[in-house]
């Protein structure tokens, strides 16, 4: 889709706007016709229910209405060692929201995040957790990398299309037949869409190091080293879970085996941890140092009223600033 617009001139960029919806319909329904056609009925399960549109009939087994409510798995119970477990995970999914946030700012061309306004959308993360376990979803809220790397590739920042797709997402949990059929789209295209808007975070990540110094070798190190192992532990961790059935950490307490194996299994975590405890520990508090860092550049950011331009991007609607207020 990426190559239409240069064989086929014009002054509109739908192709460029809806490359990845028109990429998924197109190849969801050629797995379609493939589908009916028989071409999966002698190919081994797993790539049956990989690739099939119909794989476990559910579409079918799934009723056209069904309203979600409070408790729906029954009371609430809790467990001391597993909280420990989740606080483990919450902190890893505040680290990769944290880096997504910060994608986003700068995709959507606004000002870098104040910190202020980072701690905000951790908390309301927070409020999306807990009504995820309210309501029984079976996995907490997280921020959408995938949408963060769609709204780089659509140049589409606009808050009401958020708004609007939220609105979406809350209709086809009600009609669940809905649901159903986008539940259906082949793994496969999923995992294409995955190559391709967390190349757009992991450049925009990357994008950020122009405001260090990328000649001096106390930079080169930090990055060269964090990134390093930041994709070499948790690949041993995963692929030690993978053959044994458990983490590299196997004690008989399964909570402190979830604090352990979680977070040393996310490459954001880890590559993130290493290189703030490295860039904070690896300087001198010298001028030169700190120009090194980039700190110069994010100082002026580190306030939500530095910026003048931070009450346009940043401010919540329906005079909701007055009840979170920034800083």
């Amino acid at each position: 889709m990426q190559y239409i617009p240069h064989l086929m001139k014009g002054d509109k960029q739908i192709f460029d706007r809806f490359a990845v919806i028109f990429s998924v319909i197109i190849v969801w329904i050629y797995a379609h016709l493939l589908t009916v056609g028989g071409a999966y009925k002698n190919a081994a399960s797993k790539t049956q229910t990989s690739c099939r549109t119909d794989r476990a009939g559910i579409i079918g087994a799934a009723p056209w209405i069904r309203v979600p409510y409070p408790f729906q798995w029954g009371a609430p119970t809790f467990d001391a060692g597993e909280a420990f477990a989740m606080m483990a995970t919450s902190f890893v999914a505040l680290v990769e929201s944290t880096g997504a946030f910060i994608a986003v700012s700068r995709y959507a061309g606004a000002t870098p995040i104040p910190p202020s306004i980072l701690s905000r959308g951790v908390g309301w993360q927070g409020v999306g957790i807990l009504f995820s376990g309210i309501f029984g979803t079976g996995n907490g809220s997280s921020v959408s990398v995938e949408n963060a790397g769609l709204l780089a590739l659509t140049r589409v920042g606009s808050r009401r299309v958020v708004q609007i797709s939220a609105g979406f997402m809350i209709f086809f949990s009600i009609l669940a037949k809905f649901g159903a059929v986008f539940a259906s789209i082949p793994a496969p295209i999923v995992a294409a869409l995955y190559c391709l808007f967390f190349a757009y975070i992991g450049a925009g990540g990357l994008s950020l190091l122009q405001f260090c110094n990328l000649n001096s070798f106390r930079t080169k190190f930090i990055l060269g080293f964090s990134i390093f192992l930041g994709l070499s532990i948790p690949q041993y961790f995963n692929e030690y879970t993978a053959v044994n059935g458990y983490g590299p950490i196997h004690t008989r307490a399964r909570w402190f085996n979830d604090m352990i194996n979680v977070p040393f299994s996310s490459e954001p975590f880890v590559a993130g941890f290493l290189a703030l405890f490295l860039d904070v520990t690896l300087h001198r508090k010298d001028n030169a140092t700190r120009k090194d860092r980039g700190m110069n550049w994010w100082d002026r950011f580190r306030s939500f009223k530095t910026d003048t331009r931070s009450e346009e991007f940043y401010s919540l609607p329906c005079n909701l600033n007055k009840f979170f207020p920034s800083v």
